[in-house]
């Protein structure tokens, strides 16, 4: 009988099945990823994303030369931005490519919807690159694994749902990708392979910060290859092309310009390419001398190379010509730096130290797996596998100290996985020696009882499969498919209702406000205020102006007299808030207020002062045992003004599990517009007085005070 199938050979059926079974996993990939659009609809996620939204919608209308020139007047203001050089342009510039071809091709779809499907169409590349670095390394079976455990993995799917059009969407597949084309370019020696492989860190750098990954890991690769004697042509020609070309072409991205040559994140890359070229002579060397007469030479130039290398290192740190780690690098190292010495950085929630829990939150199954990989890693230990133990430590110790970072951490974890399911497999799955190798029959209880071991280990993994796949679903549909601009919460009789304040106050500012009305908030809803509003704005999530932050907070902090003097020296029009305590909000700017404070007290040590802030029990509290400073601070009165009249005197505070305060008055800012649910509240500038009076006095002068602007 022959066995073929359709025609088909044997090998032509095992690439057809797996060509198949990656088709089905890309399927998987992107379908698990749009439970956000399903229940909602098709909307731009978080904050990030609605400024990469908004440069992709400029580049699309106004072409590239302007993009790349774009001077921002409406973002920190007065200061503005130039956009082309202060971002990464790759995800923009992959949008409009995409958006580009649809249109040639007479597919007329809005460009929102290349934006919000973008991260899950990536999504599928990935897990295609990741069978092809699970296959460099290993075999095809852990390849397949491989990529089954990424599309589905939470770790990977939190910055990859439908919506989040975020950098992380296409810098896991290109992070994955590179590193694959690097393995390939190392086994073959190939300067081709090493080329693509620096073309797609190009693209990389283009796309997201974490770069700096790759450029330290490689040459970690690298250095412990020549450090266990593995040197070979093969490594020479595979770096030296890979740097150069790469080091090269990063240069062109104007955010990056010339740090590869002068920054600290870059000079591992730098010195391993200098000692590769020293190797590389030095076995060239080799060949030509006597054995006694090379070690006298290696040995005085490993020396002076040595010296002359750590005092160039010290002296041009020293005076400044390499720049030191930043701030968001270096605690990394330190993780207790940014709190201490930049708590801009350590106020963001992704910046924060990984709780153990998010392991196995995101991870789960892999989480088990994933030493077992870096064992078997251990046991073969080719120059493919030692790069991958050298992936897993230092993922692993970054996504201990940022939360952010389990996203690189996630791939390598699905490749160990997927390793060490191979290696179970391949062991349960030898023939086990059969009758027609020994002239004794086999009884058929002794076939039955060699199969029982197979069949506990598929019983028991197929199990511990379907429960993975189970939670991996769970997790993505109710933790990472739920936009933050649009929220919802179950009626008693069970069915969806939609909160959808922050779209409401910022289509009200839109409407309701001049063209060049300035808006103060916190600098987490700049980006949302520039993209749905288009209003200008003082401080966004670019955070690159810590001083100008720090006004912002001041403010925050000031007694309402203060802070309406410090708003009319910024030309501030409308100051809007985010209040969580009618819906139990937690996000909400009184939550964040001690960030603001911290980062004030930073720049305006003698203006605000953290301890002023907490009451005679040491407590943050907002009622009417709260300290001084808290009760007749900017923020305070905003967010509390006119809330016990709605909710009732004896009313919590449904976030803080605090008793309102009982009064609040305010003189200098007037209530514009309250949202449905209190989550965001706007409120005026007053014009200075026509006869030269306080606010206050102006209040007082014109009787009782009414209630402001009711929403109800």
């Amino acid at each position: 009988m022959s066995g073929k199938f359709l025609g088909l050979s044997a090998a032509d059926q095992t690439s057809l099945l797996r060509l198949a079974i990656l088709g089905l996993i890309s399927a998987v990939a992107i379908g698990s990823r749009l439970y956000s659009v399903i229940r909602f609809e098709s909307v731009i996620h978080e904050f990030d994303p609605w400024f990469n939204y908004r440069t992709t919608k400029y580049l699309v209308t106004h072409g590239f030369d302007k993009f790349w020139n774009w001077f921002d007047e409406t973002a920190w203001y007065p200061l503005g931005r130039v956009v082309g050089g202060t971002l990464y342009p790759g995800i923009m510039v992959t949008s409009a490519a995409i958006y580009n071809a649809l249109h040639l091709l007479n597919l007329p779809v809005d460009i929102r919807n290349v934006c919000v499907f973008l991260a899950p169409g990536f999504s599928a590349l990935t897990a295609i690159a990741t069978y092809l670095l699970g296959k460099e390394v290993k075999n095809a079976t852990a390849g397949l694994l491989a990529a089954a455990f990424i599309g589905i993995a939470p770790g990977y799917i939190s910055r990859s749902v439908a919506g989040s059009y975020d950098n992380e969407g296409i810098a896991i597949f290109l992070l994955v990708w590179t590193f694959y084309l690097w393995l390939r370019a190392v086994r073959l020696g190939s300067a081709l392979n090493a080329a693509f492989a620096a073309i797609s860190y190009f693209y990389m750098v283009s796309a997201w910060g974490g770069y700096v990954f790759i450029i330290n890991l490689v040459p970690l690769h690298v250095f412990t290859l020549l450090a266990m004697g593995r040197y070979s042509n093969r490594l020479y020609v595979a770096y030296s092309t890979f740097y150069a070309l790469g080091t090269l072409s990063s240069m062109q991205v104007p955010f990056v310009g010339f740090q590869p040559t002068f920054t600290s994140e870059h000079m591992a890359a730098l010195g391993t390419f200098g000692l590769i070229q020293v190797v590389a002579a030095a076995h060239y060397i080799r060949g030509q001398l006597p054995a006694q007469q090379f070690q006298t030479v290696v040995r005085g130039a490993v020396l002076v190379l040595f010296t002359v290398g750590a005092l160039a290192l010290a002296v041009l740190t020293a005076r400044g010509v390499i720049a030191p780690w930043t701030g968001r690098f270096y605690s990394l190292w330190d993780t207790g730096y940014a709190k201490v010495h930049i708590p801009i950085i350590a106020s963001v929630s992704e910046h924060q130290p990984t709780p153990w829990p998010n392991f196995f939150f995101d991870l789960n199954l892999l989480i088990w797996l994933f030493p077992a990989g870096i064992f078997f890693s251990f046991r073969e230990l080719t120059d493919n596998h030692v790069f991958l133990i050298l992936y897993s430590v230092f993922a692993a110790y970054f996504a201990g100290v940022m939360v952010r970072l389990i996203l690189t951490l996630t791939p390598i974890v699905c490749v160990m996985a997927g390793i060490a399911v191979a290696n179970l497999l391949e062991t349960y799955s030898r023939n086990a020696p059969s009758a027609s190798n020994s002239n004794e029959p086999v009884s058929m209880g002794k076939r039955l009882y060699a199969l029982l071991p197979r069949a506990a280990v598929v019983v028991n993994f197929m199990f511990f499969l379907f429960m993975f796949q189970w939670h991996c679903s769970w997790i993505t549909s109710t933790a990472y498919s739920s936009p933050s601009v649009v929220l919802a919460s179950r009626s008693p009789d069970g069915s969806q209702h939609i909160i959808d304040d922050f779209r409401e106050a910022y289509y009200w500012l839109r409407k309701n406000t001049r063209p060049d009305a300035k808006i103060l908030s916190w600098w987490d809803y700049g980006y949302q205020l520039a993209g749905m509003a288009d209003r200008t704005t003082l401080v966004d999530n670019n955070t690159w102006n810590n001083t100008h932050i720090a006004t912002v907070g001041r403010i925050m902090a000031s007694n309402e007299d203060k802070a309406y003097e410090l708003a009319r020296h910024l030309d501030v029009d409308y100051v809007l808030v985010i209040f969580g305590a009618m819906l139990g909000y937690s996000g909400d700017d009184i939550n964040k207020f001690l960030w603001m404070i911290r980062i004030a007290q930073g720049v305006y040590p003698d203006e605000v002062n953290e301890q002023a802030f907490f009451n005679h029990e040491g407590q943050y509290s907002i009622g009417d045992d709260a300290s001084v400073a808290m009760r007749e601070s900017l923020l305070h009165k905003l967010c509390y003004y006119r809330f016990s009249e709605v909710m009732g005197p004896q009313s919590f505070d449904r976030v803080r599990k605090q008793r309102l305060p009982s009064k609040v008055e305010l003189d200098n800012f007037e209530e514009a517009y309250t949202t449905e649910n209190w989550m965001v509240r706007i409120y005026k500038v007053k014009d200075l007085d026509n006869l030269g009076r306080s606010h206050h006095m102006a209040a007082e002068f014109a009787g009782p005070r009414e209630s402001g602007f009711s929403p109800f």
